[in-house]
């Protein structure tokens, strides 16, 4: 058993906790089952780790280009306060969940692998339980099953013995894996018109609830589509340069970051360290704006270095072990696709939401005070304004990621605060974790054994209602997107 464990410990520390390498893996895999010459396997592998390298560095540069204002926000004016951001998140549960549930961290990795296990069962059952995605994302894959192992832990007392609580613990994240990943396969194929993936991320939830309201709000009164998309938008004159993505992001920036970074000042950014002494302060803040621009560029390459490479081979997975899967990945794989002026917007759409929600924190004097950390800010509102826009068009790109900051705040400032995980500096603050997760906190917290119960079979019947809602085309538009888009034109002139 212990020579298992081991094994288990160095492909999760070397491969599944290093997204690059598991998706690398995958594709070499896929290739290998699809029966390629070995000089294709060798190919494919190198091109799809190099590529999600290249996408981790755009992601890490926007991740560090931000990190000026955070530190200040908090150093200069004397903000002592929770941080909503996924690594604070794990930092937290790692640094208290022996002090307060006696646990080890250790255990979370079993965690990882029994759930991780479940989402393949769940997938390869796909004709019974109707899920087609494995979540294939490694490192968000760990950051989660910290967390749920400490609401979990929170809301079942009652599970005293270690193996039932495991158990537990892993039939609930592996579900959420699954069914999440799989509630969003309609609308990433059709944003990007049958790529093959779909994502396995922090806010599938959301993106799935702000994609069907966008929708709706995309509609007029007859049920055509009359909102017009961001890529559809003629600028007149001067305002036409907002048509190119490039400069879009670097003006909506300089406005954004450049109010913060002079309210912040000079003298700060010196003595932090974050600007040279003798610089110009000007230069710093184009320098810092335009970085922007740079890093999603060099995001959107990798995705379309890797993005081929992965939906290919995956196919030999999906046709030899898991017919009709489809691999769930990284959110910024979707800002490759659709409008690229939809991420700058969704992303200061979604602050402007933080921002107001943490000021209302503030002047309710609030016992616990959020201070917005990147990741969510960033990554979940650009996903959800891409989706939003594809579906109910710019107002859609807008609004949705504004909502989405309001709700990441309210709610992880309620549970982090109940649960006591804020004590320890910082709580996930993605969007299912502040709103999908709370909901089954208190559900296990209030009704037990039932409430158990009723968070499993609830994510269980979600893709069989996904399925009674379009059986035709429900297998269909991973199988064959061509066939199903001529399915539903078909439909549609009936």
């Amino acid at each position: 058993m212990s020579v298992l464990l081991k094994i288990w410990s160095y492909f999760a520390t070397n491969i599944l906790q290093q997204p690059a390498f598991m998706i690398g893996f995958i594709v070499i895999i896929g290739y290998i089952l699809l029966r390629k010459p070995w000089y294709d396997v060798l190919s494919g592998g190198i091109k799809a780790i190099a590529g999600y390298m290249i996408l981790a560095v755009g992601s890490g540069g926007l991740v560090s280009n931000f990190r000026p204002v955070l530190v200040g926000l908090k150093d200069r004016f004397n903000l002592d306060a929770m941080v909503i951001d996924p690594y604070f998140g794990q930092n937290a549960v790692t640094a208290g969940v022996k002090e307060v549930f006696g646990k080890e961290f250790s255990q979370v990795m079993i965690l990882l692998l029994i759930a991780f296990v479940v989402n393949i069962i769940l997938v390869r059952f796909s004709k019974i339980t109707k899920m087609r995605a494995l979540f294939t994302t490694g490192h968000v894959q760990v950051q989660q099953a910290s967390t749920a192992f400490w609401l979990i832990l929170f809301a079942c007392p009652f599970l005293t013995n270690n193996t039932a609580i495991l158990i537990v613990m892993a039939l609930i994240l592996g579900l959420y894996w699954a069914v999440g990943s799989n509630l969003i396969i309609k609308p990433t194929q059709e944003l990007t018109d049958g790529a093959g993936f779909t994502l396995a991320h922090q806010q599938m939830f959301g993106v799935a609830l702000f994609s069907w309201i966008a929708e709706r709000m995309g509609k007029g009164k007859d049920g055509k589509k009359e909102s017009k998309k961001l890529e559809d938008i003629e600028l007149p004159g001067f305002m036409s340069i907002f048509n190119e993505n490039m400069v879009c992001t670097s003006i909506l920036m300089f406005i954004f970051f450049g109010a913060i970074l002079l309210m912040l000042g000079r003298d700060y950014l010196i003595e932090a360290g974050f600007m040279k002494e003798g610089g110009s302060f000007l230069f710093y803040i184009l320098t810092t704006c335009l970085n922007f621009s740079v890093y999603l560029a060099i995001l959107q390459l990798g995705v379309r270095t890797f993005v081929t490479e992965l939906t290919a081979s995956f196919q030999g997975i999906a046709n030899r072990w898991l017919p009709g899967a489809v691999p769930g990945v990284d959110c910024a794989v979707s800002y490759g696709f659709g409008s690229p002026n939809a991420v700058p917007i969704g992303f200061i759409a979604g602050a402007a939401g933080q921002f107001l929600a943490i000021g209302t924190l503030i002047l309710l004097k609030s016992p616990v005070l959020v201070i917005a950390g990147f990741v969510p800010v960033f990554f979940d509102n650009a996903t959800i304004a891409v989706y939003a826009n594809n579906k109910g068009g710019f107002k859609a790109a807008i609004i949705m990621p504004f909502i989405s900051g309001l709700c990441q705040v309210f709610g992880s400032a309620a549970i982090a605060s109940w649960v006591g995980v804020a004590a320890y500096g910082g709580y996930m603050g993605m969007w299912d974790w502040a709103v999908v997760w709370p909901i089954f906190t208190v559900v296990m917290k209030y009704l037990s054994y039932a409430g158990i119960a009723i968070v499993i079979i609830s994510m269980a019947i979600i893709p069989q209602l996904q399925y009674r809602s379009d059986k035709e085309g429900y297998f269909l538009i991973t199988e064959d997107y061509e066939a199903y888009k001529k399915l539903k034109a078909e439909k549609g002139n009936n």
